[in-house]
């Protein structure tokens, strides 16, 4: 056994050996403009028998843990040892595990907050431990990133796509310029290197993106150095537009990946995935959720993954009776958020062509983001409820859930002063509450529905608000949300991943991830409204 574990290491230390010393530092040209072949591999694919094994093996205490461990040699090798060892009368799965997989590191491991500190002192301690530095190439599922950043709590081994723009809204506020503009070049490196960002650098991430934010990161950045930040991202930019763009417009409903056409020949976006099998970081779950599900399981399975496109894993939003899980039907549906977010690329792409004098190619993008305007417009606005609903483009109908998703034509300036008055008005009076404003109006037991707030639904409310000049109703959504934090980290030393602003006393002992400390989102958009003057 110890000789054949020698030659299966061998080729392992070759590579290991030829890989530069680094010491945690990498450059942009460091780093390959492609991706090794393996890296395209998820862990099932890569894996086999052994994934499944482990992953229903109830080993870990959940399905992320074993697909981000370190092989500790090639996985192939591993692949093989597993088949020759599952074969004998004393072999257990657990001994086999520990033996070649390395768990990945956890940077928070000995973190202790302290609450006698101020928040923005907390976050700015927060900023600097969550902070990564460039990762080096092992043969685990992480993608490689140039540039340090920060990732959303202490268990995060990766960074996250939409989580990261928020993550920057602190970073700007808190003069961490250098910082912003790594994070952004580890996503311009992604679009690069994959055609898009994907939800997160890890291989298993790469079917499905998430909530377009790069050209929201792009401003932020250009608010802090300069217009000449539009010309240098622009070909990332647009990269990441044809992505999203990819699929032919036609009358017949639903068409390639995310790029839908109503019957009016309209080109709007849904979420989507390009796998229909279990998420193998919700291996187990998402196996044992299908069994409640009366669709066909693959239909079911990239409905699951679409959701998690969205960011809002999971809302009544996607949900066909509004309150069952195993009903979502995310595919079918027009969301008016992605839309707003997409509009806004349009715009921020045209702004580095006219930087660029290229400006039949700005006119061509004005164009884009004006009919995109008029379609979601005329298919996401409800002139009888004075609302934006998601629309299901299958049946022809808005949908008819209540959502935040409303604020997004606001914060990018969508509407006239006259939809934006009943927004607003909505806003004031059925989503404020004594902690902020809520998700939905939906209680489904969903992350993404009452009674909870996220906090980066806070900051686009107040910043769509604000943009149509209703600053006393931002400011007292501001007020509320801080006062809640403020509380519950004076309580438990605590940020959290989200809150219940409906009865803000629950939050003392509530929290999706209850032993981590950040949550990034929370830190960044927090760390912004404080800084305000």
């Amino acid at each position: 056994m110890r000789k054949t574990i020698y030659v299966l290491l061998f080729p392992f230390l070759i590579v290991a050996c030829k890989q530069p010393a680094t010491n945690g530092e990498s450059t942009m040209s460091e780093l390959p403009t492609f991706r090794d072949p393996m890296k395209g591999l998820g862990p099932n694919e890569r894996y086999g028998a052994l994934f499944d094994s482990v992953q229903l093996s109830g080993m870990y205490p959940d399905s992320k843990t074993f697909i981000d461990c370190i092989p500790n040699v090639l996985p192939d090798s591993i692949l093989t040892l597993y088949e020759v060892e599952r074969k004998k009368p004393d072999f257990v799965l657990q001994n086999f595990v520990h033996l070649y997989f390395t768990p990945a590191k956890k940077i928070l491991i000995d973190y202790k907050s302290d609450n006698s500190q101020g928040l923005e002192a907390h976050i700015e301690g927060l900023f600097s431990s969550l902070t990564h530095s460039p990762d080096t190439m092992d043969h685990s599922t992480l993608l490689p990133l140039p540039k340090p950043y920060i990732t959303k709590n202490g268990d995060a081994t990766e960074v996250n796509y939409w989580d990261s723009y928020f993550i920057m809204l602190g970073l700007q506020a808190a003069g961490k310029v250098d910082m912003l503009e790594n994070m952004v070049d580890n996503f311009a490196y992604l679009i690069n290197t994959e055609g898009y960002v994907p939800s997160g650098n890890r291989s298993y991430y790469l079917s499905r993106s998430q909530p377009p934010f790069f050209a929201c990161m792009v401003q932020l950045l250009a608010e802090k150095k300069g217009q000449d930040v539009y010309k240098k991202y622009l070909p990332q930019l647009e990269k990441e537009y044809q992505f999203w763009m990819d699929g032919k417009t036609t009358e017949q409903g639903p068409t390639l990946k995310r790029r839908t056409a109503t019957v009016d020949g309209n080109t709007l976006n849904r979420y989507y995935d390009d796998k229909d099998s279990p998420r193998p970081e919700f291996y187990k779950e998402d196996k044992e959720l299908s069994k409640k599900s009366t669709q066909d399981v693959k239909h079911f399975y990239r409905q699951l993954r679409a959701g998690a496109e969205s960011g809002w894993d999971y809302s009544s939003r996607w949900l066909s009776d509004n309150k069952d899980i195993s009903k979502i039907f995310i595919t079918d549906i027009v969301p008016v958020d992605l839309n707003a977010l997409l509009y806004n690329l349009e715009l921020v792409i045209m702004k580095g062509k006219i930087l660029e004098k290229k400006m039949d190619e700005a006119a061509n993008y004005e164009k884009l983001a004006s009919k995109r305007r008029d379609a979601l417009m005329r298919y996401c606005w409800d002139n009888e409820k004075q609302m934006f609903f998601d629309f299901d483009f299958q049946k022809y109908r808005k949908k008819d859930v209540y959502s935040l998703a409303c604020v997004y034509p606001l914060c990018f300036r969508m509407v006239t002063k006259r939809e934006a008055d009943k927004v607003a008005q909505a806003i004031k009076t059925m989503f404020l509450k004594p902690g902020g404003v809520v998700t939905t109006l939906n209680n489904t037991g969903q992350n993404w529905d009452a009674p909870y707030g996220h906090a980066p639904l806070q900051w686009m409310t107040i910043r769509g608000l604000r943009n149509y000049g209703y600053d006393e109703l931002a400011d007292e959504i501001k007020k509320r949300w801080i006062e809640m934090n403020s509380t519950v980290f004076k309580s438990t030393g605590k940020i959290l991943d989200k809150y219940n602003v409906e009865d803000i006393t629950t939050n003392l002992s509530n929290s999706t991830y209850p032993t981590q400390d950040g949550f990034g989102w929370s830190n960044g958009v927090l760390m912004k409204l404080l800084k305000e003057k």
